[in-house]
């Protein structure tokens, strides 16, 4: 009978899926059950994120219903075989150091005895001809995304959920090169992710442990190499950016949190707040938009992922240098974001510079225009001609001109005074320096080539496409930070006062951008008062503008505010007195932001 089901869903990997995910919840409510009972629980500490005792082991669960229920329905091929012993491995040196607290080094003894397991199978990634190379490279690509998945494990279902995404697109590899036994395993190996992720998701009632979080990350690893098993078969593009661009999270965090602790004088393997996640957080998002933000990225690289294998290779080229420059400008972002105890008084030079990029960053800025300038003019090219890999005459063209591209346009950008500007300030009059700049490189470039090289060897179609896609990326990396400061939510103290600033005027927009600017001053903008009817329904930087006539009541008590600034420089006495009876009995504190000129005098 149990054959018979089974052989009828052997080709149902969906079916496999929902099954996992039915046991996989069965067994995490157990497990939770039994760890509440007999006081296994995560209490909750400093350098950790929950704040309630949490029931931990949850990692049981999901080895449980992957190794079970993989024995009884897939083919126990020898690729598959070792992955389950091997990672299975990994799954009692994490079940050990929940227990023990075992210390870091044994640990990674642990990864590297099942490390050596798979490669010692054969199990290889193929990113060169040389099996030496292909087997350090292997090696390092299951240490290092091991320890990814498990230090990522630092918020409410974000382990599970990016391991959840990233195990998604393998499956989908492993369906368009036609394993089966690989697809099924995999499916298995998402519903289980899927039924924890249900107790784990914020708020998390149970943790999947580092038995969890190791098994996982040695699993996906491990995983990924049967999907890349036909590599050599695909462009070396794809072979390599496929991989890194499936696990593109916790690599990038691990990348950034090794990064600056290693600048901080502090250890990389101890754990902290100092997360992808937590930088966020402190930006202002709530930890369940975190979590949901940082799967959209997964879920974006690992369609970049998958659209390696059908593009060409100057398109994934390009794709490749401009996603990377974007997470590269997000990494210096986040890196500003003050998370340690110390970092007003800095002593590594490294990190300061790092910090202070914002303030400091010339030749950082020249860098990145020299790789912008390269990738508009790549682009250029791609745009008009599509594919140059295989036409030798453009490609040779393309590079015999382009150190005269990036020698003319830099000059450009530095005549025009491109690098004297501050990055958060940016405005429009920056915006019509660069499109200055732009042109002026344009016509210098032209000049050059044509004096040098024939004139009938270029199409001049391809300097004025490379001169707009120059201005939109410079234009797109300066304004980038100011960007991203409006995306993401002011950061607000629990004890923030709700303040509604009176005047909907310059005066009143002054006043908001220092309230958002300078946190000490520990308010919170819930909205404007204006008596012009005309401004009344308007939005300021997304916050509504109230009328003060018969509305102000009503305003301040469904907003809970707690103060009134004045913002106006003229006000009508009448006005002023009806909103001071208004504070006095409703106990609203009154108060007035203005811009003074004060002479300091000499004594």
């Amino acid at each position: 009978m149990f054959n018979a089901i089974t052989s009828l869903w052997k080709e149902n990997p969906i079916g496999w899926l929902i099954l996992g995910a039915i046991f996989s919840a069965f067994l995490t409510l157990l497990v939770r059950t039994i760890s509440t009972r007999f006081g296994w629980v995560v209490s909750p500490r400093q350098d950790r994120w929950h704040k309630k005792p949490t029931a931990t082991f949850g990692g049981i669960a999901i080895y449980v219903t992957v190794v079970s229920l993989s024995v009884l329905v897939v083919d126990l091929t020898d690729e598959i075989r070792t992955v389950l012993l091997a990672s299975s491995l990994l799954f009692f040196v994490g079940l050990i150091d929940d227990v023990l607290n075992i210390k870091p080094y044994q640990k990674l003894l642990g990864q590297i005895a099942g490390a050596l397991i798979v490669v010692g199978s054969g199990l290889l990634l193929q990113w060169t001809d040389s099996l030496l190379i292909n087997s350090i490279i292997t090696f390092l690509w299951i240490v290092g995304i091991t320890n990814a998945i498990n230090l990522l494990d630092n918020m409410d279902g974000l382990a599970a959920g990016i391991s959840l995404i990233a195990a998604l697109f393998i499956g989908i590899s492993l369906y368009i090169s036609g394993n089966a036994d690989a697809i099924l395993l995999i499916s298995i190996f998402i519903g289980a992710l899927l039924g924890f992720l249900i107790f784990n998701f914020n708020p998390a009632s149970i943790f999947m442990g580092d038995c969890g979080s190791l098994f996982i990350g040695f699993f996906l690893a491990t995983a990924m190499l049967i999907s890349q098993a036909a590599g050599r078969s695909r462009s070396v593009v794809s072979i390599l950016a496929v991989p890194v661009f499936t696990f593109l999270v916790p690599i990038f965090d691990t990348t950034l949190v090794a990064i600056l602790r290693k600048l901080n004088g502090r250890g990389i393997s101890i754990g902290g707040r100092d997360h992808t996640s937590h930088r966020l957080v402190a930006l202002g998002l709530s930890e369940k938009k975190t979590v949901l933000l940082l799967y959209s990225l997964a879920f974006i690289s690992g369609l970049l992922a998958l659209s390696f294998n059908n593009l060409g290779l100057s398109q994934s080229i390009a794709l490749i240098a401009l996603f990377s420059l974007i997470l590269t400008l997000i990494g210096i972002y986040l890196a500003k974001v003050k998370v340690y105890e110390n970092e007003g008084n800095l002593q590594n030079a490294a990190y300061a510079f790092l910090v202070d990029i914002s303030h400091k960053r010339r030749i950082f800025e020249i860098f990145l225009d020299i790789l912008l300038i390269a990738l508009s003019y790549y682009g250029a090219f791609l745009v008009l001609f599509g594919s140059i890999d295989d036409d030798s005459e453009k490609w040779n063209f393309f590079i015999s001109t382009l150190p005269l591209i990036i020698a003319a346009k830099l000059s450009s950008l530095l005549l025009f005074g491109v690098y004297r500007g501050i990055w958060r300030y940016t405005t429009v009059s920056d915006l019509v320096k660069f499109a200055k700049a732009v042109v002026f490189g344009l016509i210098l470039s032209i000049a050059l080539i044509f004096l040098i090289y024939d004139q009938k060897a270029f199409a001049r179609s391809i300097f004025i496409m490379d001169a707009i896609l120059l201005f939109g990326a410079i234009s797109f990396s300066r304004l980038m930070f100011r960007v991203l400061r409006h995306l993401l939510p002011y950061p607000v103290r629990k004890d923030s006062r709700k303040v509604l600033i009176y005047g909907a005027g310059d005066g009143g927009e002054m006043v908001l951008r220092e309230i958002r600017n300078n946190p000490e001053l520990n308010y919170l903008p819930v909205g404007f008062i204006d008596d012009d009817p005309t401004k009344q329904g308007k939005t300021i930087h997304g916050l509504r503008v109230f009328g003060s006539n018969g509305m102000l009541a009503d305003t301040c008590k469904r907003n809970g505010v707690q103060e009134i600034l004045i913002s106006c420089r003229h006000i009508k006495p009448e006005n002023l007195q009806r909103v001071k009876r208004f504070c006095r009995a409703e106990n609203i504190a009154l108060r007035k932001m203005e811009l003074r000129l004060e002479d300091i005098g000499f004594a």
